[in-house]
Parts: structure tokens; sequence; C-alpha cells
């Protein structure tokens, strides 16, 4: 069904738009929407950094970084015209005339009506200067537009430091103009899990404690810190990825039937997932939680041999855990999750394990039938897109024997090639000021103050590191922790 898009008129600022970030996901994906008539003639972008360069080397730079997408160099070639450089040292107030002066003149020679968007691809620590200063020189529209600020993760490392910077931002900026960016929301499959709960009666009606057993929550990386060593050491697995992806993952699994498909109804009822889940004391947290650093096999180096790691280093490559609300429609039914580098491969599944009938009418004496194994819902969001199904079927043998069976749907490669990028959506979905995928403050300050309690038991304990080898699953201690419960990951490494 092709529907004609809707044009979005916006100024873009950029802080930090010669950086990595900007160069390998931002101008690509702009350009999708350019491409798409999402944004076309009535936008601009302002790139700033302190490197002394003029339009046409930037535009060089655009184009550069875009070329990958597509043959057609003309679009190119104009999609480049709509972008201007302004060298900018965030720090100096003085440097926001220039920028102040820049906004106004494009936003009149592009008819773009006052809407402002303010992206900053830079180091946290320079998200409330900027924030501030945009205020307070004067670069907020005024005019009948809007103001949206866009931030990158991490957003702080713990619940203090996030606070402090977010009451730095709402100094200058309402809660619903901030867009924190995790880009896992905007990939494909997470954005399904709401399609499949609330979509179908099948899966909804049964989404309870009283039908589910548990569910997993796996994100692999096949690779080590590689590059961004200097970062992970004071970072660590469970700020890394825990604290953000997973428990964006987790409050989608977890939450009620919002009253509306909209941004405000949806992160409402998020956030009364995230304080419905148990904050442990030292015990649980001890209990629940396994940590693991990838020792070295072969040529591969352990973390500790890392660039730039310190040769000491206590710091989490793998994290495993068990999350449990406390509320009607969970209590009781766990939340297993896991990540790590350097495991088997590289992959982000979902597994919803469904339990077994009460009575299992085909295991009787001298039947010589296997046990009926258990429904499992997987939502595979990376590499592959789709779902599976298995279900219990008779075989094929002689007499009566059940086994387990897959219906499984997969996106094509075609389809998959199609399918807009996380940060193509996102862009998309700030224009339009859509805040479904996007954390508010309430979820990210539930999600730290869970993660501080983890942080904290573990600063106090000793680990014996490394403790698993690249290529596994990680320690042997994940696989206990679900082993406690009588119950074992889904994805195993010997299935």
């Amino acid at each position: 069904m092709n529907i004609l898009p809707t044009e979005r008129r916006s100024l873009i600022v950029l802080f930090g738009a010669t950086g990595d970030l900007a160069t390998r996901k931002l101008y690509p994906a702009m350009l999708k929407l350019y491409e798409k008539g999402n944004i076309r003639e009535h936008f601009a972008v302002i790139g700033t950094s302190r490197h002394k360069i003029d339009d046409e080397k930037y535009r060089e730079i655009v184009e550069k970084s875009v070329a990958k997408e597509t043959s057609n160099k003309k679009m190119v070639s104009d999609f480049a015209s709509h972008f201007y450089f302004v060298t900018h040292d965030v720090t100096n107030v003085s440097h926001y005339a220039n920028l102040k002066d820049k906004s106004a003149e494009l936003d009149k020679k592009y008819a773009l009506g006052g809407n402002r968007v303010f992206y900053i691809s830079m180091a946290p620590n320079f998200f409330g200067t900027v924030a501030k200063n945009l205020k307070t020189q004067h670069l907020l529209s005024e005019n009948g537009g809007f103001n949206r600020l866009v931030i990158e993760k991490p957003f702080g490392r713990d619940f203090e430091s996030a606070k402090q910077l977010n009451d730095e931002l709402s100094a200058a900026f309402e809660e619903n103009q901030i867009f924190r960016i995790d880009h896992y929301l905007g990939k494909e499959m997470i954005q399904n899990i709401e399609a499949i709960r609330f979509g179908n009666t099948i899966f909804e009606a049964l989404w309870n404690n009283r039908y589910i057993d548990n569910i997993q929550v796996t994100l692999a990386e096949n690779l080590g810190v590689e590059e961004r060593a200097g970062y992970y050491d004071n970072s660590g697995a469970l700020r890394d990825m825990v604290q953000n992806h997973i428990m964006q993952i987790v409050s989608l699994l977890a939450m009620e039937q919002p009253v509306a498909f909209k941004d405000t109804d949806i992160r409402q009822e998020k956030v009364k997932a995230l304080r419905s889940l148990r904050v442990y004391n030292v015990a649980e947290a001890s209990t629940n939680f396994v940590r693991g650093q990838y020792g070295g096999v072969g040529n591969s180096k352990e973390y500790r041999q890392e660039d730039g790691v310190p040769k000491d280093s206590n710091t989490e490559t793998f994290v495993a855990g068990k999350l449990l609300f406390d509320n009607y429609r969970w209590s009781g039914t766990p939340f297993y999750i896991r990540t790590g580098k350097k495991l088997a491969d590289k992959f982000t599944r979902v597994d919803v394990v469904f339990k077994k009938p009460l009575v299992d009418i085909f295991s009787f004496p001298q039947s010589g039938s296997t046990p009926l194994n258990a429904n499992v819902l997987t939502i595979f969001i990376e590499p592959n897109q789709g779902f599976s199904l298995m279900v219990n079927a008779k075989n094929s043998e002689q007499g009566f024997h059940t086994e387990p069976v897959n219906l499984q749907f997969l996106e094509d490669s075609k389809r998959t090639k199609e399918t807009p990028q996380p940060y193509e959506r996102l862009i998309h979905d700030v224009l339009k000021g859509d805040g479904t995928n996007f954390a508010s403050w309430p979820e990210v300050a539930s999600a730290w103050k869970f993660v501080d309690q983890i942080r904290r038991v573990w600063d106090i304990q000793q680990p014996m590191f490394p403790n698993y080898i690249p290529g596994s699953m990680g320690p042997v201690s994940a696989d206990e922790l679900l082993a406690r419960d009588h119950r074992e990951w889904v994805y195993k490494l010997n299935k």
C-alpha cells in the first residue's frame, strides 16, 4: 500500500556534525527521508563543530557519507544543498549569535515556519551546556513553530547523574520537547512487539502469569570491545546495554494495554510497568544477577589485554539477570535477560515460554511418549526479522507420539532491505513530534534505580574474572541462574 508522504518542515541544528554518528547514521537516514518525500523543499540542516570548514566542504562530507545509499547523483547533490556549516564551540556563549542569525536566515529562505530540531550528537557532558545556551541566547523559536531537543545515550551513569542532567535539560525544554534516542526502539521487530500483543487476541488473552511461565530477552554480540575500550571500561554491560536497550524491551513486554495507541498513553503504561519492577536488596541482587568477563582463546585476547583496558579491570562484559514484577499480571513470572560480548553469535531475540498443560494425556505408562514441550513464541529482532511459534503435534511414526513443530515467518531479504533503518524511523518521529519510541524521564529514572542497586552490590564484591570463553553463551553461572528455578535458556549452543 503506497501512502503519499507528508513533508515535514524543519530546521535541524546538528551539534557534532563531523562526528562518526552523523556520517555513519544520521546523514544516510536523512537521505532516505528526502528520497521518500518526508523532507524535501522545506528543510535545512546547520551542521556545527569546532572544525573550520565552509558549506562546500561540509556538503562534500555529507555526499560522501551517503554515496553508498543511491546512484542518483543529482538527488544527492540536491539533498546536500540544504546543508550549511557554522564553526561553533558549544561552551562559548558568543558563538551562539552566528547560529541564531543563520537559523533566522534559513527559516526565511526555506519557509520553515519556525520549526526547529536541535540534535546533540556529542558527549553527554555537553547536553546541559547546549540546552542552557540555546535558551539563554534565544535560539528557540518563538513564532509558533516547535522546538525539539534530541540527545543520544548514555543518559547519565547512575540515577543521580541522570537526574542532574535531566534537571539541566528541563530548565530549557519541556519533557514533551525532549527526545532521548535509543536506536533499539527504532528496530522493526521491537516495534512489532506491540502489534503482536495488542493486535492478536490469541496472544493478549494469554499474556499473563496464568499462561506464561517465563520470558527471556537475549542481546548477544560476537565481537569484543574493539575501539570502544576506553568508553566501555567506564561503563560495562550493565550500564551500556541493560539500563537502556533491555529495560526498554522489557517494558514493552510487561506493560498493560494502553487506552489508545499514542505516545502519551504508551509511555504511561511503560512507566507503570517499570515502577512495579522489584528493586532488589543486597541478598536478592547477589542471587538474581550474574556477571562475566571474557577470557582469551587462541588469537583472541582476553578483555584485560585489550588496548586501553587496565590489567586488573573488573568491568563486566556479560550480564544475566532475573527480573520480577510485583503486579497482578506478572506476579511469579520471571523475566530472564542476558547480554554480552564475544558470545557465540550476534543476535537479538525474545522468547516467550508458555506453561505446559496441567495434564499431559499423551504421557502414560508404557506409552514411550516423550513429555510435551512448552509452547514458545520467539520474536527474532536481528539479524533475522520475524516470529516463530513452537507447538506440539503428532509425528508421522507408527503409534501416537508428539514432537515440537515450528510455525515460522521470517522476512525475506527484499523486505528486510526495504524496511526503514532505526535512525530513519526515529528522525521521522522527531519531525512528527511522536514520542512513542523514545524514553521518557520517568522510564529512565525507574531503570536507573533498578540498575543502581545491582551496581552497588557488585562494587563491594570481588569477581572471579575472566569466567567465560569467546564463542560461548557466557559464564556457567548464567545457566545456573535458570537451573535453580528448574528452567533453561531457550537458545542454547547444543540446539
